[in-house]
């Protein structure tokens, strides 16, 4: 038998991930440093910004820089850099959902890369269950004036400790919990189908992918239900790690371009585009019909297995993984078009061109499992572009 030879690969986990009851407990480990804590003004009106702070007892000074928002820009950096200088820290907690986390760490990438400051721990403690930030080397930034967003890939934005507490994300409200969950299933499934996909990210992102479509529905119906809240939170975690070594894919590249113009939240940007991204790297015509199978859409087919669904042959497997991607976005009133995002014809019109441009540089698109033209970006655009 001939023997096949495969390029050589390397897969690590840094970051170590806490979870269960207990699990912030370990913030009373770091003593002797000086914190900050990274988040925003709801988290410290709740009081959970002062839980964290509590159980940082042994270090000698805990500060809060609570100016955090949605898609962090570059000058929200900049002010956070500077807070953290004054506060001469060397241990930063991220608390919050992926814009905290993503601000932690562009601020402590920012610190290192000037000559600032460079021994720095990162703490990232999700309030959400989605980006997976905090165990990827990942984080977006952006530039509001332009209207772009940038995505950041570094060894240095490795969180060294994930805190996953499912008791701090029963308060997401249910449009939240579908956001961030679809956020998780793309993660997952760009990671599935990405060029660089192995057996480590496939183990990954497989289980992700079966915790995601199972605990998604529950979670969105019923905050309360711990046990959904858990296995969602375990699963942004997984699909982070898978992301993390394969990367993701054309569905992030474009969506990136519709947080940055027309500021709809990253997870229901990619839960619009994913069905029509699946059709595209499945090689389905516009309308859905059965064409030439593709790696990817193998890959699909077996994905719709391993969550229930059935098909007679590898097309009616993707075509029933599509329909289902359908109906957990009517289901969690998720809008299906750029109309129902709020989003006019002629605002649209007017970056189309520079969205796309922008969606085929973007670093996520490098690794999707078809190669991406112009004309293809366009045509699944096109699938949301219906007033």
């Amino acid at each position: 038998m001939e023997r096949r030879f495969f390029p050589m690969q390397t897969f690590y986990v840094k970051t170590k991930v806490c979870s269960g009851d207990g699990a912030m407990d370990i913030l009373g480990n770091f003593a002797s440093r000086n914190a900050v804590i990274f988040t925003d003004a709801f988290m410290v009106k709740s009081g959970v910004a002062a839980r964290v702070a509590d159980k940082l007892s042994n270090c000698a000074d805990v500060r809060i820089f609570d100016e955090i928002k949605p898609d962090p820009p570059i000058e929200l950096v900049a002010n956070g850099l500077q807070f953290l200088l004054d506060a001469n820290a060397d241990l930063v907690v991220a608390l919050g959902g992926g814009s905290s986390i993503d601000a932690a760490k562009a601020t402590i990438l920012m610190a290192k890369r000037s000559g600032a400051k460079d021994n720095i721990s990162l703490i990232a403690i999700p309030t959400t269950s989605g980006t997976g930030s905090e165990v990827t080397s990942f984080a977006v930034i952006t530039d509001r004036e332009k209207g772009v967003k940038y995505p950041l890939v570094d060894e240095a934005l490795l969180p060294d400790y994930a805190i996953m507490d499912p008791s701090l994300v029963v308060s997401a409200p249910p449009r939240i919990t579908a956001d961030t969950g679809f956020d998780v299933i793309t993660h997952a499934l760009e990671a599935y189908v990405s060029v660089g996909a192995n057996d480590y990210s496939d183990a990954l992102a497989e289980k992700a992918l079966e915790l995601a479509f199972q605990y998604l529905p529950k979670a969105y119906a019923n905050g309360q239900d711990l046990e959904a809240r858990e296995k969602m939170h375990t699963a942004s975690c997984l699909a982070g790690m898978a992301f993390n070594a394969v990367s993701l894919g054309i569905n992030h590249g474009i969506a990136h371009q519709l947080g940055a113009r027309f500021h709809i939240p990253h997870g229901r940007a990619n839960a619009m585009l994913l069905p029509h991204v699946v059709r595209f790297n499945a090689n389905l015509d516009a309308n859905f019909g059965a064409k030439q199978e593709t790696t990817a859409s193998l890959r699909y087919a077996h994905i719709a297995r391993r969550i229930g669904l059935s098909g007679d042959d590898t097309n009616a497997l993707v075509l029933a993984l599509i329909r289902h991607m359908f109906y957990m976005l009517k289901m969690t009133e998720t809008p299906a078009t750029l109309k129902d995002a709020g989003v006019t014809k002629e605002a649209y019109e007017s970056v189309k061109a520079a969205m796309i441009d922008a969606a085929l540089k973007d670093a996520c698109t490098a690794t999707n499992p078809r190669p991406v033209t112009h004309d293809d970006v366009a045509a699944i655009l096109a699938g949301l572009a219906k007033w």
